[in-house]
């Protein structure tokens, strides 16, 4: 099982070729893919308009997702307040929710953000820089 960041699914979507598609089939490898609720919020605010939003809804629709637990938000806020203390600048407060759940369940996650790298670094975040071909 993987849990895959908007980071990648955003190059998926925008690559016109299905070259970035391709090379996304390959890192899967035939694992079981999730998101995180909160990688759904993230692409269906980037819609750029009613017809986009309708294909991404229906595509995100058909996904399986990891949701955050009673303590998921607290200790994704522990982990932005332990970072912060640390001067490392997290960009984005959701990007340590999503890491809070794939550390919760475990599981890779896959994406082109260096919040995650940076999260890595402090917390035993299984993460997979996706490089494009």
């Amino acid at each position: 099982m993987v849990m895959i960041d908007s980071s990648v699914w955003i190059d998926v979507l925008r690559d016109g070729t299905g070259a970035r598609a391709a090379t996304l089939r390959r890192v899967i490898d035939g694992r079981e893919v999730v998101l995180a609720r909160l990688t759904q919020f993230e692409l269906l605010q980037g819609a750029r308009d009613e017809a986009e939003w309708d294909l991404l809804t229906g595509a995100l629709d058909a996904q399986d997702y990891l949701e955050p637990g009673p303590e998921t938000w607290k200790q994704a806020a522990r982990l932005w307040f332990e970072l912060r203390r640390r001067g490392v600048t997290i960009r984005s407060s959701i990007d340590c929710c999503i890491a809070q759940v794939a550390l919760e369940h475990e599981i890779p996650l896959l994406h082109r953000d260096q919040d995650f790298v940076r999260i890595a670094g402090f917390r035993p975040l299984q993460q997979v820089f996706v490089e494009w071909s």
